[in-house]
């Protein structure tokens, strides 16, 4: 502005000349700088901005976190009302309201404030919706034919896995599928990744991860999304970050954790010399099962053999039995046999057995059948015996 504008009321400006003049000012005198202070008054809207105040004995800086920034990894989680931050950016002045402002592109807390606090919301979403349940993780293949590896093709994590596996089974088939594995865009590479191998369905298991780095390092697996999208593959997931102590939410939800790439491999991947000697072992007590069945099969049917043979035999003896006492029933019921113990039997000239008294008559021609021979006779005098009770 030249030294005459706003002198006098006939050269005054608007407010927003004003507004923008000391936006231009402050943003071109001061840089980005870190500033340190209590946070006040967190504000979250729809629209994804955060407002906050940060205060310390001495004075106060209205502060806003955009939305683009406040999904990116260097604001891990909101700050807690009162939690003591380190904020990195510029200061402006907001024209609409005329206000000194500082635009936040960074947040630090002391320790792992921030970083704790992200951790354990997403842990307790995924929590409530059942995804850390023990329950839920599923067994790995004892032989698989292919093992994806979703990685950083350029990292020294997919050179471990695969010098690990061809070591233990040359045989197992490595796809290593490309992904980001750091930095602001690896949480939605590692997605697509992973939904490029659901999408394929040619793996038996899959590698997810990447060497040890430092915690911003290793932050995209601790991505909720990418946690979700771990416990979403329909193929068993090792989770393999390079880190021993610290546990990611990666490693919460898939099937396996692996503290390296190189574990995972040996995870995934049997010894297939082991394999082999498991077979021939197998092989050789299934060839001793069959034989010992083979043999008391044998000793079964050998016994049982004997068992039918003695009740046949006994039911033969049985039926004998009872053919002999038939017979001799029959015997004594015979004629012969009658005739035998001296008793004669009258029989008419026709042959016909003459069994009563009255069936004679003076002058009958008729026939006494005797033990050895036959009679010839004629009847005289028949006398009829009256029956017993006969009045």
């Amino acid at each position: 502005m030249s030294g005459d504008v706003g002198a006098s009321p006939d050269e005054a400006i608007g407010v927003g000349q004003v507004a923008q003049a000391a936006r231009d000012v402050v943003e071109g005198a001061f840089p980005r700088l870190w500033v340190r202070g209590e946070v006040m008054g967190l504000k979250q809207y729809p629209s994804g901005h955060w407002y906050f105040t940060l205060k310390d004995a001495e004075g106060a800086l209205s502060c806003v976190v955009w939305s683009a920034k406040a999904k990116r990894r260097t604001i891990p989680a909101a700050p807690d009302e009162g939690m003591e931050i380190a904020a990195l950016g510029r200061l402006t002045v907001y024209p609409a309201k005329g206000q000194l402002q500082f635009s936040v592109e960074a947040l630090e807390a002391a320790g792992e404030g921030l970083w704790r606090k992200q951790f354990e919301e997403a842990r307790r979403r995924l929590e409530a919706d059942g995804l850390l349940d023990p329950a839920r993780k599923r067994s790995l293949p004892r032989v698989p034919r292919t093992v994806a590896v979703v990685t950083s093709a350029q990292g020294a994590a997919v050179r471990d896995v695969i010098a690990v596996a061809r070591r233990r089974a040359p045989q197992v088939q490595l796809v290593v599928v490309n992904c980001l594995v750091q930095g602001d865009d690896a949480p939605a590479s590692l997605v697509a990744a992973l939904d490029r191998v659901a999408r394929w369905g040619g793996a038996d298991v899959v590698i997810v991860g990447r060497g040890g780095g430092s915690k911003d390092d290793l932050w995209a697996f601790n991505d909720e999304g990418v946690a979700r999208a771990v416990a979403a593959c329909p193929v068993p997931i090792i989770s393999a970050v390079g880190h021993e102590t610290d546990v990611s939410l990666t490693d919460l939800v898939a099937d396996l954790r692996a503290p390296t790439p190189s574990a995972a491999a040996e995870a995934a991947v049997p010894v297939w010399t082991d394999l082999e000697a498991d077979v021939r072992a197998h092989a050789q007590a299934l060839r001793r099962a069959l034989a010992q069945k083979a043999a008391r099969a044998r000793q079964r049917f050998a016994a049982t053999t004997r068992q039918v043979q003695l009740a046949a035999q006994r039911v033969v003896e049985r039926r004998r039995a009872r053919l002999e006492a038939a017979g001799g029933r029959l015997e004594a019921l015979s004629p012969l046999a009658t005739l035998g113990r001296g008793y004669a039997v009258a029989q008419a000239t026709d042959g016909t057995a003459l069994t009563s008294a009255k069936a004679f008559r003076d002058g009958l021609d008729f026939s006494l059948v005797l033990r050895d021979g036959r009679v010839r006779a004629t009847a005289r005098d028949v006398i009829v015996t009256p029956a017993t009770g006969t009045p």
